[in-house]
């Protein structure tokens, strides 16, 4: 296999063909031929001596090897970038990548983000969801929203917004419910990824829990969800599932019943020092979002 350094172009393409996971996406996004970006990739590939993508009917994926490169070659392109715009002059866009937990980003985030916006017009923001640790590895990024344990991520952060736990139901399951032990009589939601969940809340409220039956959701938003079709009485984890528990619907089972999380969201980035302008501009909006709202 050649050591030479790659083209830049086809990294670029590489680059917006792996992000898009199409190369008809890409190709719109370069202003080029799909034909030609996968003429690049496969160029790219012959180079490198390995395939980096698999190709199907309407689409593409990153084989292991893509996977393990593209982390590279996004910081690598930003690089250049931040360093271009440093020497010769501010850039008509500048690109920020987020990640962020899915409940924060669909309940706190997506609200908020127009604002965002329309401050920082300059900014082209890439957001991605996941729910767990693994959803964000091999990927890129100049800022994490993350639940959990921080030291797990990065070396410096914020802290932004803790929870509240309380049961929620349709309104034909929260009118059977008077007392903590009558949620023992339906089916109990659990989202498999939370440390503070239904036992947490047996436990602060001192309530046996021997007889309670759960049904295991990944994630809030697909357990309140389940929870609206009449699943059972799924955990509001306020006040990021303040938007779901709304447009689904759910009502509270015990009003006054509430217990406090475990864990908090936090921001999370490398170094506050090396941080890009476009990350710094973020991360300011984040924090006064935070402090402004009184989560």
């Amino acid at each position: 296999m050649s050591t030479r350094i790659p083209s830049l172009n086809w990294l670029r393409v590489f680059e917006a063909a792996a992000r898009t996971e199409s190369f008809a996406r890409a190709a719109a996004q370069l202003s080029m031929s799909a034909a030609a970006v996968s003429q690049q990739v496969k160029a790219l590939e012959t180079q490198l001596g390995t395939p980096l993508f698999r190709r199907h009917a309407h689409a593409v994926t990153l084989t292991e090897a893509g996977r393990a490169y593209l982390p590279s070659v996004q910081q690598s392109l930003l690089m250049l970038e931040t360093a271009t715009t440093g020497l010769f002059g501010e850039s008509r866009e500048q690109r920020l990548f987020v990640q962020s937990v899915q409940l924060f980003a669909h309940g706190i985030l997506a609200p908020g983000l127009s604002g965002f916006q329309a401050l920082h017009p300059q900014i082209n923001l890439a957001l991605s969801t996941g729910n767990v640790t693994a959803d964000f590895a091999n990927q890129f990024s100049d800022l994490q929203i993350v639940f959990g344990n921080p030291n797990l991520f990065g070396t410096s952060g914020d802290e932004l917004l803790r929870e509240t736990l309380y049961p929620v139901a349709p309104a034909q399951i929260a009118t059977q419910i008077s007392e903590p032990q009558d949620l023992l009589n339906f089916p109990l939601i659990e989202v498999s990824t939370h440390r503070a969940s239904w036992v947490h809340l047996f436990e602060t409220l001192r309530l046996p829990q021997g007889q309670a039956h759960y049904f295991y959701a990944d994630n809030s938003l697909m357990a309140a969800e389940l929870s609206a079709q009449g699943m059972g009485i799924a955990l509001a984890r306020a006040p990021a599932s303040d938007g779901v528990i709304r447009n689904t619907g759910l009502q509270r089972c015990l009003p006054g019943v509430e217990v406090p999380g475990q864990e908090a969201y936090h921001l999370i980035y490398p170094e506050q020092g090396a941080l890009r302008p476009a990350a710094r501009l973020f991360r300011d909006w984040l924090l006064d979002l935070m402090a402004q709202e009184r989560f």
